[in-house]
């Protein structure tokens, strides 16, 4: 099989066409030092970091390198850092690891109703194998109160994983509080930090937290490599069995030419374009919601990811929406979870007080540093003449809230069977 190397180049020829990403929640376009960087590890240090020849020994400085980098800009150890091939590969580590590790102290984890589903879906596999678990909720922005969560704790409770940045609705926690109540009962804090990173800052001393997640491709680095940071004492059960790489947690030859484009990506990354990345974010949340009627931001004014826009369009599909922006060109994202048949509505969106069927219509854009004005003018032209022709089309325009829920609970259940 030959792998196609369609660039798009007769869309983008094609008259009043630009092709503009903005779902960089979703992966980002690497940065060009980034790749610079991680080239000789493919060509010329190719070495295994564990052999002991010069090849290796090259390959293992770099490994080295790279986890101090990480280890600085949380301010932890390096021996606390370890590579795995993503969040996803990270968040179970860490939450299976601690769950397995402490069975004889308890097994009761809390964790919150807008988790990602490499969170969600963990927890929902240990409550399958007799482990409890505590789903705490959120206010209408996104946020956890602090004092449920005190309350939830038991002397059974052995974990707390929380989402940091929340990859939906861009809720950025507020995890010190968090943290000091999790150290005052000794129980371990892991934070979800593929969205927050370098976006926010993150101090594991000051902010009391015991293991966090990470991925390179949110932050302009390669996909496939991701970190997971374990405080020093931390006593976790490794996943999977093989050889003793990253301190016997995590088996398996370390991806070099990745975890070296992580650390240049992490290195280069700068608080200056996050201001300007929420600069823009500002400017499209405010021209959406003057411009476009019956629109509603959903999350946070303020404590909120810099590149993060989500919003719901009533009385029209998400899933609609999207299509008729990607036929000019816009890459989005919907705000709801769906799967083939079963339209269901994203958890995040009903947990922060949506109708489902208002949920539906709800649409995610994420910007970048190579995000321009320019860029989100032409996605705001696009957007109300797409929001305008799909409501003059849709059957829901001018109907109440309760209107659209009656009328999705009734097309729900006659799909049931199918």
């Amino acid at each position: 099989m030959k792998l196609s190397n369609d660039s798009g180049e007769g869309l983008e020829n094609s008259k009043n066409f630009q092709k503009i990403y903005l779902d960089n929640s979703a992966t980002t376009m690497v940065d060009k030092e980034v790749a610079k960087a991680m080239q000789p590890y493919f060509t010329k240090i190719y070495g295994n970091a564990s052999s002991l020849h010069q090849f290796g020994q090259e390959a293992k400085r770099a490994l080295e390198q790279s986890r101090e980098i990480i280890a600085k800009s949380i301010n932890a150890d390096p021996k606390e850092i370890i590579f795995t091939s993503g969040g996803t590969e990270s968040d179970n580590l860490a939450i299976k690891g601690i769950a397995y590790a402490n069975k004889e102290k308890g097994n009761h984890i809390i964790t919150t109703k807008i988790e990602h589903h490499a969170v969600e879906h963990t927890c929902k596999s240990l409550e399958k194998e007799g482990f409890k678990i505590t789903y705490l909720d959120v206010d209408k922005e996104g946020f956890i109160n602090p004092d449920q969560l005190k309350k939830e704790i038991t002397d059974k409770t052995i974990l707390v994983t929380i989402i940091h940045g929340n990859n939906e609705i861009g809720a950025i926690q507020d995890i010190e509080p968090i943290g000091t109540i999790c150290k005052e009962h000794n129980i371990p804090l892991h934070i979800d930090a593929v969205q927050s990173f370098t976006k926010t800052e993150i101090d594991v001393k000051k902010q009391n937290i015991t293991l966090s997640s990470f991925s390179a491709h949110k932050l302009h680095g390669p996909k496939g490599i991701g970190a997971l940071y374990i405080k020093k004492g931390t006593k976790l059960n490794k996943l999977i069995e093989g050889g003793a790489h990253e301190f016997n947690l995590r088996p398996g030859t370390e991806n070099i030419p990745g975890i070296v484009g992580f650390a240049k990506a992490v290195e280069i990354a700068k608080q200056e374009d996050c201001k300007k990345i929420a600069e823009l974010r500002d400017y499209f949340i405010e021209k959406v919601l003057k411009e476009i009627p019956e629109t509603k931001l959903n999350g946070p004014t303020k404590d909120r990811l810099c590149n993060n826009i989500n919003i719901t369009f009533k009385f029209i599909e998400g899933e609609a929406l999207l299509i008729k922006l990607d036929d000019k060109g816009i890459a989005v994202s919907t705000g709801s979870a769906c799967s083939s048949k079963d339209l269901r509505p994203s958890h995040v969106l009903t947990a922060i007080g949506l109708h489902p069927a208002v949920a539906h219509g709800s649409i995610r854009f994420t910007l970048s540093k190579y995000t321009t004005k320019e860029e989100l003018d032409y996605t705001l032209t696009h957007l109300k003449k797409a929001v305008k022709e799909l409501r003059e089309l849709s059957p829901l325009w001018g109907q109440s809230e309760e209107e659209l829920t009656k009328a999705a609970y009734e097309d729900d259940h006659e799909h049931e069977g199918e």
